[in-house]
């Protein structure tokens, strides 16, 4: 029976369950997660229509059948996930439902362990636009680990270490703004809007003086599968607050997606794959301490950016791959086709597939994905932190410590504010080192924002692309514009990839000041065209 020959009172039943009655696409509506992961998971497997199968299998005939405590056809989706998921491991079913997730007053090292998963969707509070000066409850908001609380000598010692940061911290803010309102000039940008981008400008300044432990609000949407494989990833970690942030989400979500999230902590699926995960991760690290020399105590490493690896023959490789999808060759004429092809050959198809792009959003296709590039980067972790976010790439990094050094903003010390900034950075290194020896998983926490940190990045030329577009903007951190900037350098120049660095059209060198106050005057004047309507 097709969807047009629902009775009425099918379609009356049907109604508040989905946006249209009668078109061939439409949402579904107020159904539980775990009936609407269900309802497609069946749908796959069934000649029906999903209006027909809801009707069918999940809608009782009497609303009022089931538990008080169940949605409409919650009894007949866990019947069906018990079925398929729990004993037949169909993984696939799992991403059927989603979530939206709220984890509030984590440390700015959770934020980075919840926000690893690839398969899902992030929203995290900002150190950029948020002053971290205001102390809730009597307290500036910084992570308490129970490890380092449980020592009254320590604890003493972290919360004044902690409090003298963040009290250096807030009391620079008004300083810095002065700063840049004597630093930019007036181009007549609104006054609220001026405000605005001149205070974030000394955010931006100072948020270097805040340690790892700050804490922030992240919100997550993902699917069942994704929050199965974050939390058996996050029950495996060292620190402690993340391992308890995973048995918290565990006990959250189960009053959501229960069925999905069944072999979670089953001690023969997800905890023996968080054996597994400490157990590797403990092995490989008992290398490195044999085969590679520790960094502690050696001289800080400078930031930069390296190309250590890139494919000589990249632009040839894309070429070939672009013409190929247009033709009917395969794929082995095609690539020698690219190779025979005189370079001014090759530079007019790489122009044909980038066009004209009207902003950084339009991006050529697929072609780009066929060469990559990898970068090894030392930058301070605040940068670190908006670049980790880039989850279409393969991110590697290394511990955090105070080893490699700390980048001092040049406008602090303009302002004469860089013994202070010193101060905080000599302070957080002192207390690492005291931490490493008491409880060495917390020792992270202590180090600040404007330490430098080492980690990878390989990429293909399409996300690439995105990537240094999107972190070269001008209202974007000095810190990692500069890291955007310096890999499309190093592409254009190293690699030799002339053509690729040339499609990268919005890469942004301009200064700062004037792309804040740009993208400040933009947003006045969408309010005010909203306002005005």
């Amino acid at each position: 029976m097709g969807d047009s020959e629902l009775t009425k009172g099918e379609r009356e039943r049907l109604r508040p369950y989905v946006s249209n009655l009668d078109g061939p696409v439409f949402a579904l509506t107020n159904l539980p997660e775990t009936v609407k992961g269900a309802l497609f998971a069946r749908y796959s497997r069934s000649p029906k229509s999903l209006r027909r199968l809801l009707i069918d299998e999940f809608l009782p005939d009497d609303p009022d059948a089931g538990a008080a405590n169940e949605g409409p056809g919650e009894k007949q989706a866990h019947a069906l996930y018990d079925r398929v998921l729990a004993q037949y491991g169909d993984d696939s079913v799992a991403q059927l439902g989603a979530v939206h997730l709220a984890v509030e007053g984590a440390s700015n090292i959770l934020t980075k362990v919840l926000q690893w998963g690839r398969l899902a969707s992030y929203l995290e509070q900002s150190t950029r636009y948020i002053a971290y000066a205001d102390q809730p409850g009597g307290y500036y908001r910084y992570h308490r680990p129970t490890g380092v609380m449980a020592d009254t000598a320590l604890a003493g010692r972290y919360v004044t270490v902690m409090d003298g940061a963040f009290g250096a911290y807030a009391g620079l803010i008004e300083p810095m703004v002065a700063f840049w309102e004597r630093e930019t000039p007036d181009d007549g940008t609104p006054p609220p809007a001026r405000a605005r981008a001149i205070r974030a400008r000394a955010l931006d300044s100072l948020r270097g003086m805040l340690p790892a432990a700050t804490t922030s609000n992240t919100g997550i949407f993902a699917s069942g599968q994704a929050y199965e494989a974050m939390i058996i990833r996050m029950a495996a970690h060292p620190v402690s607050e993340a391992r308890t942030c995973a048995a918290q989400m565990l006990t959250e979500l189960r009053t959501v997606i229960p069925a999905f999230l069944t072999r979670t902590d089953r001690p023969d699926r997800g905890g023996a794959h968080s054996a597994y995960l400490a157990e590797t991760a403990t092995a490989t690290a008992q290398h490195a301490n044999r085969h590679l020399t520790s960094l502690a105590g050696s001289a800080p490493t400078p930031a930069q950016v390296t190309l250590i690896d890139f494919d000589p023959d990249g632009e040839e490789r894309v070429v070939a791959h672009a013409l190929w999808a247009a033709s009917g060759a395969d794929l082995a004429t095609a690539r020698e086709v690219a190779r025979q092809m005189a370079p001014s050959d090759r530079r007019d198809v790489l122009v044909a597939y980038a066009g004209a792009r009207a902003d950084r959003r339009q991006r050529p296709g697929r072609a780009l994905e066929t060469t990559t590039y990898t970068f090894e980067i030392v930058c301070d972790y605040g940068a670190y932190r908006d670049l980790q976010r880039h989850r279409l790439l393969s991110l590697q990094a290394q511990a955090l410590t105070p080893y490699l050094g700390w980048d001092l903003p040049h406008e602090l010390a303009e302002a004469g504010h860089a013994e202070r900034y010193a101060e905080v950075q000599a302070d957080s290194a002192a207390l690492f080192a005291e931490l490493l020896v008491a409880t060495p998983s917390d020792a992270a926490y202590a180090v600040s924002l404007a330490h430098r940190v080492r980690f990878t990045m390989v990429m293909n030329a399409r996300e690439a692309m995105h990537v240094i577009e999107l972190r070269s903007q001008p209202q974007g951190h000095p810190s990692y514009r500069l890291v955007a900037q310096q890999m499309h350098e190093l592409i254009a120049t190293q690699a030799g990839h002339t053509q690729i660095a040339a499609m990268m059209s919005f890469v942004d060198r301009s200064d700062p000041a004037a792309g804040r106050m740009a993208a400040e005057r933009r947003m006045a004047a969408r309010r005010g065209f909203r306002l005005s309507e």
